[in-house]
């Protein structure tokens, strides 16, 4: 018989779990429960593929269990990108893939390394497998190669580099995507999750694809979620060298793209010319927002540059991003204000219709009129 001790208590998680913190998804409603125009997610405003709508319709029968690989999804990304699908490996969102990266990769005692005002999941997968995080300091919201690299040390595993980045909308070159691979150790696994990559301008690619291609400690990540406009289906994928990809084959959930999510991004990524009016929409209405915001001149709004389906505007004058997050509530949008992030004076706004913007737009310039 078990001593009454032992029977009182009641299991303990890790003692690292506890330091997690959940990750908050954006809002939908506002605090007093009233559904708002949901500009907090970075979710497509133009919805999805018809093509991919169809074949979600038409998916396999729910009682049949999914291909367990992704195959046809796998071969059809192969295909688009010029990849050997065996380097493909597919994952419920690309947010899984962070994770057992992380997790294959580091444990207590090593240090995995990422950029301040970075994504906040990689803080939770840091965390969930043990690690200690280690924030390299950010150059004006943006990443700095040199301090990066100035951050590492023997007990560094995993370096997670978000381009474009979230919520800063920062971007690196492929110049200096490529000096901080050939500056890490061989052993650092370099992870460049590029959640937003369809709304950059193909002419400026950064070379992730490439780098991922030539070495073996390279994981580019991407999703289904943002320009492809399927974020409530759950999609992700990564590419990387054979071995590597096997690895994450091992920790990834079996059957973890189910029927339906399958069907629709295989159908989403023959459609290239929805993503690319996805990304030309992006361009014009971020352009006009980021210009209606400016030539409010020297008022305390600053726009951050942005290459990806949001910006981030910081609030250093008499309005604050507090205020701003509530009017714009109070006129029926929701947006992302961040002060769990370290950014209390900031609010990402996902770019949106043409009427959404504009309507943002007005709520805050008035609101800093009457700040003035």
């Amino acid at each position: 018989m078990a001593d009454a001790t032992a029977a009182s208590t009641t299991p303990q998680p890790k003692p690292w779990i506890s330091e997690i913190h959940a990750y908050v998804p954006g809002k939908s409603s506002g605090a007093d429960g009233r559904p708002l125009v949901k500009l907090s997610a970075n979710e497509n405003p133009l919805g999805c593929s018809p093509a991919a709508l169809a074949a979600r319709a038409q998916a396999m029968e729910p009682a049949l269990y999914p291909d367990p690989d992704s195959t046809d999804l796998r071969r059809a990304l192969g295909t688009l990108h010029g990849i050997d699908p065996a380097r493909i490996v597919c994952g419920t969102g690309s947010g899984e893939l962070l994770t057992v990266a992380a997790s294959a990769f580091a444990g207590p005692g090593d240090e995995v390394l990422y950029v301040r005002y970075g994504f906040s999941l990689y803080d939770i997968a840091v965390r969930r497998c043990g690690a200690t995080a280690v924030v390299a300091p950010d150059h004006d919201y943006g990443t700095d190669v040199d301090v990066l690299l100035g951050c590492v040390t023997e007990r560094t595993r995993v370096v997670f580099v978000a381009n474009p980045n979230n919520p800063t909308g920062s971007y690196m070159s492929r110049a200096d995507l490529a000096r901080l691979h050939a500056g890490l150790p061989g052993s650092v696994l370099l992870v460049l999750d590029q959640a937003y990559a369809e709304y950059v301008d193909p002419a400026d690619d950064d070379g992730s694809l490439e780098l991922a291609a030539a070495h073996g400690n390279v994981l580019v990540t991407r999703t289904f979620s943002k320009a492809y406009g399927l974020a409530g289906e759950r999609v992700g994928w990564g590419t990387g060298a054979p071995e590597l990809v096997e690895v994450l084959n091992r920790l990834r959930g079996p059957f973890n793209v189910n029927n339906t999510a399958q069907a629709s991004a295989l159908a989403a990524v023959s459609d290239q010319d929805f993503v690319a009016h996805s990304r030309a929409h992006n361009r014009v209405e971020r352009t006009r927002f980021v210009e209606r915001l400016t030539a409010l001149g020297n008022h305390g709004l600053r726009p951050l540059p942005s290459e990806a389906n949001f910006v981030l505007v910081l609030f250093e004058g008499g309005l604050t991003a507090e205020v701003a997050y509530n009017g714009l509530a109070a006129a029926g949008t929701i947006v992302r204000w961040l002060p769990g992030q370290g950014l209390p004076h900031g609010l990402r706004i996902t770019i949106g219709t043409r009427e959404q913007m504009d309507a943002i737009a007005d709520v805050l310039v008035a609101m800093v009129e009457a700040a003035k």
